[in-house]
């Protein structure tokens, strides 16, 4: 029995290893392409590896492109969305978990079915309502919409972490005393810290890996975003794909580097059911 379970566990490490090195093919061929010259980019059979290490290739990308430019345009719009989306979506979902209102189950109905609609089908109507307010080519449209509720999806997410609570904590409060607002904020959002990290993980990648929405609405290269900032190194009859790679490499990093250190804090806004001990 013991060496039946030792041979399933082992078979089960096998395939979580074997799915994990295919799933990180693509960023170590983003990063050993970042480190060679164009033409070893296209020899065939590829190489694994380059004969020599081109560390000049980051140093060129930040530098051909005003990165720090891009950079300071992505965060300008990252820190409204985040606060605004934290915000909103905690507000609504607790408004939608612990408050009474009439139709309250066919407004929560209506905005989960929010999330069934393609995004192509409000892409023109949207445009066209920021084009007759004149805010195209502004920030406008891609920090204003998220403060009007957070997202269906964080709605969601936030009210069902909300409901986990128990009510005992609630209504001590009301005798006491407290508004809606004062237990929203005194008691209940220290309670779902867990799900406000998995909520803001997902904004940041969301915001930073964005590249349609900028598309559509920045015309002016001053105005981009680091993610369509990369389109600088595409030019009309030639790309250079070792500094497109280096840019795209750089990129990546903060993802990553956010993720590692949030990981703890997103699964334990999955696993856990709201009440700290």
């Amino acid at each position: 029995m013991i060496k039946r379970k030792t041979i399933q566990k082992s078979l089960t490490l096998v395939v979580l290893i074997g799915g994990a090195l295919i799933a990180s093919v693509p960023l170590y061929w983003l990063v050993r392409s970042s480190l060679m010259t164009l033409g070893e980019i296209f020899i065939f059979p590829p190489l694994l590896w380059p004969k020599i290490m081109r560390w000049s290739n980051y140093y060129d990308a930040v530098t051909v492109v005003n990165f720090l430019l891009y950079f300071k345009n992505t965060m300008t719009i990252m820190i409204p969305v985040l606060f605004g989306t934290l915000l909103t979506s905690s507000m609504v979902g607790y408004g939608f978990a612990r408050m009474r209102f009439p139709l309250k189950r066919f407004w929560f109905t209506l905005i989960l079915s929010s999330l069934m609609l393609p995004y192509a089908v409000s892409m023109l109507p949207t445009f066209l309502l920021w084009a007759r307010l004149g805010a195209i080519n502004t920030f406008y449209p891609l920090t204003v919409p998220i403060w009007f509720g957070g997202g269906a999806f964080n709605i969601f997410l936030l009210r069902q972490f909300f409901l986990t609570i128990p009510r005992e904590l609630e209504d001590a409060a009301i005798i006491d005393g407290a508004s809606h607002f004062q237990i929203f904020a005194r008691i209940m959002t220290p309670l779902i810290k867990p799900a406000l990290i998995v909520v803001g993980l997902f904004t940041f990648l969301n915001v930073w890996n964005d590249f349609l929405n900028p598309l559509i609405y920045l015309n002016e290269e001053k105005k981009y975003t680091l993610a369509l900032g990369l389109m600088q190194f595409q030019g009309t009859y030639s790309t250079d794909w070792s500094l497109l790679m280096a840019g795209a490499t750089i990129v990546v990093i903060p993802p990553v580097i956010v993720f590692i250190f949030g990981q703890k804090y997103f699964i334990e806004g999955v696993t856990m059911t709201g009440l700290k001990v």
